[in-house]
């Protein structure tokens, strides 16, 4: 079941035709809202923009996106100049504010087809360039009017990257090994830059090609580095992943580890439906993930066994960066012949 909140656009979004539990009218602070539906089970919020309390204000919605899951809003824009600006609708995008449009008719869509980074890429600007996906360097709509037109003067374009974020789901999972030692797989055929969000604990991996910087500047550092293939980014507790094209969430399915997960939030997994769930550090076999994933709810996405990372080479990482689209590794590895749950023969 979904949710409304509406103001201007009461009586247009009253004609949406979509299952509503709870409908609430008028102008709200981002604290009101957070009090509101905090404690409340929905699909989707369906919100109006201006029944957001100063609005225009792009930090009122940054105030909004630290405190809600935004991938379950799909904000209405209203018609004005400021909120239909580039830097306010790259400011969406910079938060995960991916589904947005301006028309009625997109709401129902995006709702059962919501939409990712890509997606929204053009409307994001990195370094003051716009990313833009056409070849004559207009914005325009894709994937069946998912998002919203919008033309742009033409502006440069920046090269196809993968931006991947590394986020521990759990606590401790294993984000900052992780992403060492995908780096060193994907090194052998791509031009990877790795980089860790506001912690330094890529100090003690003794590799002096890992990089560091902090929340507030990540997006400087991604606009800097777009000599790289890839860029795969320790996401820590801060790490917006709203510039990232893709994120892998870790679990580590330890017992203790998941009871203080679903103590602390009790809708965890379902806030996880629908993205790529790495079960990191794992000693399940392939029975025991599939019930790991009915007792859940969720979808698990790849399972990675305890690795040794002082080695130089996992041929399950390659399994995974090829199902992720990283073909040049589908044909490497020492150790070819293993499969994912050798380890429980």
């Amino acid at each position: 079941m979904n949710v409304k909140v509406v103001n201007k656009y009461e009586n247009l979004l009253n004609s949406l035709d979509i299952d509503i539990i709870k409908s609430i009218s008028g102008v709200f602070s981002p604290e009101e809202l957070v009090m509101q539906f905090n404690n409340f089970f929905y699909n989707k919020m369906i919100l109006d923009i201006t029944a957001i309390k100063d609005y225009q204000n792009i930090q009122t919605i940054q105030e909004l996106s630290v405190n809600m899951d935004m991938s379950k809003v799909i904000l209405l824009l209203d018609d004005s100049e400021i909120v239909n600006s580039p830097r306010y609708l790259s400011g969406l995008v910079s938060m995960g504010v991916y589904n947005f449009t301006r028309t009625i008719d997109s709401i129902k869509f995006l709702i059962d087809n919501p939409n990712t980074y890509k997606d929204v890429a053009q409307y994001h600007l990195l370094n003051n360039v716009m990313v833009t996906d056409s070849s004559d360097g207009t914005t325009k709509q894709t994937n069946n009017n998912k998002v919203m037109e919008e033309e742009a003067s033409p502006q440069p374009t920046v090269p196809d990257i993968r931006i991947i974020g590394i986020k521990n789901v759990t606590e401790h999972a294993g984000s900052t090994t992780l992403t060492f030692l995908l780096k060193k797989q994907l090194e052998k055929k791509y031009n990877v830059v790795a980089v860790e969000v506001d912690d330094n604990d890529f100090i003690f991996l003794n590799d002096r090609t890992l990089r560091h910087t902090n929340h507030i500047d990540l997006e400087k550092f991604i606009a800097s580095n777009y000599g790289a293939e890839i860029i795969l980014v320790d996401l820590n507790d801060n790490g917006n992943i709203g510039v990232c094209t893709d994120v892998l969430y870790l679990i580590e399915p330890g017992l203790i580890k998941l009871n203080k997960l679903i103590r602390r939030d009790s809708h965890a997994f379902d806030k996880l439906k629908g993205k790529k769930i790495i079960l990191n550090r794992s000693v399940l076999n392939s029975s025991d993930v599939a019930d790991f994933e009915y007792e859940s709810r969720s979808k698990v996405y790849f399972n990675i066994p305890y690795l040794d990372d002082k080695l130089d080479n996992h041929s399950v990482l390659d399994e995974l960066l090829v199902k992720m689209g990283f073909v040049r590794l589908e044909n490497e590895g020492t150790d070819k012949g293993n499969k994912l749950f050798s380890i429980f023969k």
